[in-house]
């Protein structure tokens, strides 16, 4: 086969040109420090790589979302630990009230004082994060106690004066939202319970509070104002129990933030065990191609001839 010095040129042009492009390739890797600039490049080191990045968004998602957890648990437990602090202090009101020896003034000063903490109770009740009321369940746009300008409502229930929110919301059961439980996603499949079902708990409170004005009001004896304690007791263990069960959710928040961290550590490594280069390495292919390359224009010269005149010299 003849050999000829076109065949020569383009043979040494061609290659020129691979060796153009792996250092191109090489130079580019070192600039941006990861394998490839296009998915071209290595098709099954880019599809890895979206996976990577779609579980790290993801993992992103979740943080935020157990900032918004958080923020509820941690909410929803200061307005109980004020609600425990109102209970104590009515305690110490009916304990003084539960006195014979207490005069009408002094009880109508302790009335006053317990219709206060009632609609202390009552907008403690209607606590909201951001525009979204804690104890309204799903019916977060909705508050727990409403004044409609004529009447008083609970869950969207008009209260009955003479039957109380208990004898109101039996004849007349609330909207299912008010009890319904709000998650929120925190991980693959794993929903957490933001709000805490209270609605019963303020109902009791609320009706609890409306006896004891009644007593002070119409001149009950001291024995009959001093069975109250037990009702407030038992609303006070109530709140207490609300508050253990916060306190549970938070623990588990607690872990779930560190899983995420965790999780976000693999995932991280795992990208970039999948894309950035070993530097070391790359820049010695890169000195090793260079000096192929230049061995090539080297070779390339002696074997081109530049004019007719050096190729019939």
């Amino acid at each position: 086969m003849r050999v000829t010095q076109s065949m020569l040129s383009s043979n040494m042009l061609r290659n020129l040109s691979n060796s153009y492009s792996k250092m191109g390739k090489l130079q580019n890797q070192i600039n941006s420090g990861s394998k490839i600039t296009r998915p071209s490049d290595d098709p099954v080191v880019a599809v890895k790589g979206i996976g990577y990045r779609t579980n790290l968004n993801k993992v992103e998602q979740y943080k935020r979302n157990m900032g918004e957890v958080e923020n509820w648990l941690d909410t929803s437990d200061d307005t109980l630990d004020h609600v425990g602090i109102a209970l104590r202090r009515v305690q110490e009101l009916v304990t003084n009230a539960a006195s014979d020896t207490n005069t009408d003034e002094d009880r109508e000063k302790m009335k006053k004082e317990i219709d206060q903490i009632k609609l202390q109770i009552r907008d403690l009740a209607n606590t909201k994060v951001g525009e979204k009321y804690l104890f309204s369940g799903t019916n977060t746009l909705s508050p727990v106690f409403s004044n409609d300008g004529t009447n008083d409502t609970f869950a969207g229930v008009i209260i009955d004066p003479t039957l109380g929110i208990g004898g109101s919301i039996a004849a007349t059961p609330p909207s299912s939202g008010y009890t319904n439980s709000v998650e929120v996603e925190v991980y693959d499949g794993v929903n957490l319970n933001i709000n805490t079902d209270a609605v019963k708990m303020f109902a009791q409170i609320d009706d609890m509070l409306t006896n004891i004005q009644k007593d002070l009001s119409t001149g009950a004896d001291g024995t009959t104002i001093g069975n109250r304690l037990s009702e407030i007791s038992s609303a006070q263990n109530t709140v207490l129990e609300n508050r253990a069960d916060i306190g549970a959710r938070q623990n588990r928040v607690e872990m779930m933030i560190n899983r995420l961290a965790t999780q976000e550590v693999v995932v991280t490594k795992q990208l970039s065990d999948n894309e950035d280069i070993d530097y070391e390495r790359v820049i010695t292919e890169m000195i090793t191609q260079e000096s192929i390359h230049q061995a090539a224009l080297s070779v390339g010269a002696k074997i081109i001839q530049s004019t007719l005149v050096d190729f019939i010299r």
